[in-house]
């Protein structure tokens, strides 16, 4: 009895390990085929891009809502503006640009700078997520599924969510739990406990309904989680790495290309966010190929069906095309006469 127990345990674990194997297989096949590397950079651009523009149509809403703060906050903000500027322009752009339009800006809101920073900002940021959902879609086999528009207006959504997302997450991780937990009565001390949970249960949320939403049929939402997870923790595994590698290479640094330190990791810490998206939906895709579920199993098959229909019809008149036309071809008058060799005389 326990050689037989022993030996479905062997069973169990040889089987598991083998489905492993396949998810892992499956994983690096759709990473290598569909370019993910490439394609995070693609996103990683088109995110920083949208960066400035949003930065600038926030500043350009700070008049609206300038009389809310007093004379030392907006000092103050004025100071971090000018700080975070110095890191990645020059003095003189600095003082001839970026302070006089804040000093400008402060004192009554601009509704051009916010119409035109917001056009911008959401048209390169919905850039970067229709990179993610054009690669998902065509990762679980379902690319041409979804039009072009309905394409478009999900990344516009989606950006406006992560947008949404991100003023509650980002400030939440910048000012760390211990600042945050002086802000709050002494009442609310044992939800110091829950800061970091908040945290990573709001960014698996997004990811999974990233992931969710993109796939053109419809789908369990769990489904997507190992997916999300994994992207998390590679986010946070990598961004922790190229920390321990800027803070090393940079310490003492007196490079010309001090100013464009600041640029260069963001968009480095950008590539590596967008490619954990991307392997993340990836595994995702490797899980539906190894564990298909019903609706993206049928879809797949409707797809492959259109696809048998289109194309021989479609080989077929491009064949007829490039046959040459009855009136096109020459008419066989048999062989040419060849004219007679002079004489020559004797």
């Amino acid at each position: 009895m326990p050689s037989s127990t022993a030996k479905n345990q062997r069973g169990l674990l040889a089987k598991a390990m083998h489905l492993l194997w396949r998810l892992v297989v499956t994983t690096v096949a759709s990473c290598m085929r569909y370019r993910v590397t490439g394609l995070a950079a693609e996103a990683a651009f088109f995110a920083i891009l949208s960066m400035p523009p949003l930065i600038f149509a926030l500043t350009g809403a700070i008049g609206y809502v300038g009389e809310t703060f007093t004379s030392a906050q907006v000092e103050d903000m004025r100071q971090a503006v000018i700080t975070l500027s110095s890191r990645a322009l020059t003095e003189s752009a600095v003082d001839n640009i970026i302070v006089p339009t804040f000093d400008d800006v402060i004192e009554g809101g601009r509704f051009d700078v916010i119409s035109i920073g917001f056009v911008l900002a959401l048209w390169s940021g919905s850039r970067a997520l229709n990179v993610f959902v054009d690669t998902i879609t065509i990762m679980h086999g379902l690319g041409g599924q979804r039009g072009i528009i309905r394409t478009r207006a999900l990344s516009f959504s989606l950006y406006v969510l992560g947008l949404i997302t991100g003023m509650v997450a980002i400030p939440l991780i910048i000012a760390g739990p211990k600042l945050v937990g002086s802000w709050l009565p002494s009442q609310f001390d044992p939800l110091y406990k829950l800061y970091w949970p908040t945290i990573v249960v709001l960014c698996i949320c997004f990811l999974t309904t990233l992931y969710h939403v993109s796939v053109p049929v419809r789908t369990a939402w769990r489904y997507n989680l190992p997916g999300a997870v994994f992207s998390l923790t590679t986010w946070i595994v990598g961004s922790f790495f190229l920390r321990w590698v800027l803070t090393t290479t940079a310490a003492d640094s007196r490079s010309i290309f001090g100013p464009l330190a600041a640029p260069i990791a963001v968009l480095l810490w950008l590539y590596i966010v967008s490619i954990a998206v991307l392997i993340g939906a990836a595994l995702n895709a490797a899980c539906d190929a190894v564990f298909p579920q019903n609706s993206t199993s049928k879809a797949r098959t409707e797809l492959l069906k259109k696809l048998n229909q289109v194309l021989p019809s479609r080989i077929t008149d491009r064949i007829g095309r490039t046959e040459p036309v009855a009136h096109d071809v020459p008419e066989d008058r048999g062989p040419r006469p060849t004219p007679d060799k002079p004489s020559v005389p004797d």
